[in-house]
């Protein structure tokens, strides 16, 4: 991957713009939930009512959308995924240097940025999940957000060694709709993380083999998976294969380190990512590192 323009590390009085690329909001509470934490690291929200928003069931229309992302702010923080933000690379995005954050739908965002050469995408808790985090996921943002690198993350080793490689985090079902655009990273040596949710053992196999056929995977340096909420086979369905053998599978003859079932996705304990930044995946430790 090719240099990028840095981020400037935050600082207490830097202010926040809130983003709502995608969904509308169902209330104000756990947004001003996350906006509390960021004021208490003495950063500084901007007065915004993106929660008013509605045009069908986006946050408004894609032109409000977008201006959000227009903005002066040294952070935009996505208020919520869901869906709509694909929508917006149809307009021509000036990306500017800085920080964005969020995860989900907001991987079209994350990795149209990182295309265009820019760091300090943070693929991390929204500002709609941020308040009910762990201390420690809170912690990891605010040290990535500030300039200070964060503790190695623990997952399941299931070998292959250990690569080094510029990091790239997705959701799976929204990156996969990205593939064969302009918006797609450099994949080859990456690290890419994968998380989804909601999606049937078969479709994440779809999926999977759609990168098989583009020749995605294969360019990887190392590949870990997140969390996959509510994404293995129904009870009522015994014949279904599961996620964990769909997972195996699709990866088993990449021969480059694979880790599972790291603290990344739709839970209490998104572990934030910064996109483009060299990181370690040790596939018999488990592990991944940053490179300070």
């Amino acid at each position: 991957m090719s240099a990028m323009q840095t981020a400037i590390p935050l600082r207490p009085g830097d202010t926040v713009a809130t983003v709502a690329p995608s969904s509308a909001l169902e209330d104000d509470q756990r947004l001003q939930e996350g906006l509390a934490v960021l004021r208490g690291w003495g950063l500084c929200p901007l007065e915004q009512n993106v929660s008013a928003r509605r045009w069908g069931h986006l946050a408004g229309t894609d032109q409000e959308r977008f201006s959000d992302l227009c903005q002066e702010a040294p952070l935009l923080a996505c208020a919520r995924g869901g869906w709509g933000s694909a929508r917006l690379l149809e307009w021509s995005i000036r990306w500017k240097p800085g920080w964005l954050l969020g995860f989900s739908d907001i991987t079209s965002l994350l990795w149209s940025r990182l295309k265009a050469g820019l760091a300090g995408g943070i693929h991390g808790p929204l500002l709609t999940t941020l308040g009910a985090e762990p201390a420690w996921s809170q912690e990891r943002l605010r040290q990535l957000l500030f300039g200070e690198t964060p503790p190695a993350l623990k997952g399941e080793p299931r070998g292959g060694g250990q690569t080094t490689g510029p990091l790239i985090a997705a959701n799976l079902t929204v990156a996969s709709h990205l593939l064969g655009s302009d918006h797609v990273p450099e994949l080859q040596g990456a690290i890419l993380i994968l998380e989804d949710v909601g999606e049937a053992p078969y479709r994440i196999d779809r999926m999977l083999t759609h990168w098989r056929l583009c020749g995605a995977l294969q360019q990887l340096g190392g590949i870990g998976f997140g969390q996959f909420e509510g994404c293995d086979r129904s009870l009522n369905d015994p014949l279904t294969t599961t996620l964990e053998a769909v997972l195996d599978e699709r990866t088993a003859d990449l021969n480059i380190p694979v880790v599972k079932n790291l603290p990344v996705g739709h839970i209490c304990g998104n572990a934030a990512l910064p996109m483009g930044q060299l990181a370690c995946l040790d596939g018999n430790l488990g592990s991944l590192s940053l490179d300070a």
